[in-house]
């Protein structure tokens, strides 16, 4: 395990990260308990699967608390890491890596020691790990595309997406500007949501306002969904899971399921399938879920969208 992270540590001292990452991942591997005392895996799991993408830890940004609360209160048999957990683009800009963000780590590894298989399938803002396609890190299998069958016997592929975004693609130094203009957008919309708070106003975000009113982002969306759909078609699955775009969703595509999980940074959103085969797409609002909750509801007591 050690090796393992070891050659990441290696990737870091490539990129030339800031000399205070000492050019290694800030992991200590000699503790993973994350204060949880409950335990994890299939023996208490409630879920068969669990989907999550776009942590993007390394990020202010990053909703590192709450996705904890999220990765205790909704243990699985399988758990999937759908691209961009850690976001390379922004550490070798400047290192950001408080604790919270290292007991996400710890977690996760302390999830595939207790038993549950953990599948992280590398995004573009971690692509670093693609080249380990087929290794594992700590008991974390690292694939960069996966298929998971559901219990009613449905084949899904899971893969982050974007190979299917032309920005990427054709042109990545925009997708580099662009993420720098995202990155500012969070920061205003943290200032924002810290008044609404205080003023007793729920949380809103800005850049997914914006993102539904400007039409080309929403062109651009549309033809994402379209074309990550139409591939998984074609491959002979019954439907996709995917991150990348930031935005949750799951919708029939021309008789393909086309399921995005979000993201740990505005949408607080995760795909689950339970042990019947159903899969619901779950938002997680600031602040713990209360005890005893309606199932069939999430933390701001709406109805999650099934299939």
């Amino acid at each position: 395990m050690r090796s393992a992270f070891d050659a990441l540590g290696g990737w870091a001292a490539r990129s030339r990260l800031p000399a205070a990452a000492g050019g290694v991942l800030p992991i200590d591997l000699g503790a993973d308990d994350d204060g949880d005392d409950t335990p994890d895996g299939p023996e208490r799991a409630r879920y068969r699967a669990v989907f999550i993408s776009d942590l993007h830890l390394g990020t202010a940004g990053c909703q590192a608390r709450q996705l904890l609360e999220f990765l205790k209160r909704h243990p699985s048999d399988t758990l999937y890491l759908v691209g961009d957990i850690i976001d390379g683009w922004q550490l070798r800009r400047k290192w950001f890596w408080p604790q919270s963000h290292n007991d996400v780590v710890q977690k996760l590894l302390r999830r595939a020691r207790k038993g549950c298989r953990v599948v992280f399938v590398p995004g573009n803002h971690d692509e670093f790990a693609r080249q380990f396609d087929g290794h594992q890190f700590g008991g974390i299998e690292v694939s960069n595309e996966a298929v998971h069958l559901t219990a009613d016997g449905r084949r899904l592929w899971v893969v982050h997406g974007d190979h299917f975004d032309g920005v990427i693609q054709c042109a990545k130094w925009l997708a580099y500007l662009g993420d720098n203009a995202y990155e500012l957008l969070l920061r205003l919309n943290r200032h924002l949501n810290s008044l609404r708070a205080r003023l007793g106003l729920p949380y809103w975000s800005l850049s997914q306002y914006l993102k539904h009113k400007v039409k080309k982002a929403l062109n651009y969306v549309m033809d994402f969904e379209r074309a990550v759909a139409a591939e998984a078609r074609s491959r002979g699955y019954h439907g996709v899971v995917c991150g990348h775009i930031h935005r949750p969703e799951m919708r029939s595509i021309d008789g393909t399921l086309y399921c995005n999980d979000g993201d740990w940074v505005e949408s607080l959103s995760a795909l689950v399938e339970h042990l019947d085969g159903r899969l619901e797409l779950v938002h997680w609002a600031p602040g713990a879920l209360p005890e005893g909750i309606a199932h069939g509801e999430n933390a701001r007591g709406q109805t999650i969208i099934g299939a």
